[in-house]
């Protein structure tokens, strides 16, 4: 199934037709950036889930509370259960996209416009990255709509 969800992943990233409005994907995408502007630096903190530390499941959580109002899951896992399932050629801005980084771990971001995703790294803390970038290429394992 994996080998199924990657081309649709690359189509995506590599600059595939955008299926939301422009408008309301603009007007999302200006809401998820105020909250980066919040936590942007925010160390990395295994179960940590404010400003002094977060890890990616509690940023996105407190991130869709916050600026939507949308209550989801804790965990990563969870997160993998919640709103439905999206095509990777589908994403909108908003979706929350999932990776499998190690045998075990999973992590989780929420898709920018132009093949970007905010997320909490580990290494860096909270920050905008490249979709298309070959680590989270090779990682990639679904997506979600919970707005």
């Amino acid at each position: 199934m994996l080998l199924l969800i990657i081309p649709g992943f690359v189509l995506f990233v590599s600059g595939c037709r955008q299926v939301q409005p422009v408008d309301a994907s603009h007007q999302i995408e200006q809401k998820l950036l105020r909250q980066y502007d919040r936590w942007q630096g925010t160390p990395y903190r295994l179960g940590g889930n404010d400003l002094n530390g977060v890890d990616c499941s509690a940023f996105v959580m407190r991130v869709f509370r916050d600026e939507f109002g949308v209550e989801i899951p804790r965990t990563t896992r969870n997160q993998l259960r919640a709103g439905s399932a999206v095509n990777p050629r589908r994403l909108r801005v908003g979706d929350l996209v999932f990776f499998q980084t190690g045998r075990n771990t999973m992590h989780v971001g929420i898709v920018l416009r132009n093949g970007r995703f905010m997320h909490a790294s580990v290494s860096q803390g909270v920050i905008i990255d490249q979709l298309g970038g070959t680590y989270w290429r090779e990682r990639f394992i679904g997506a979600r709509r919970v707005l």
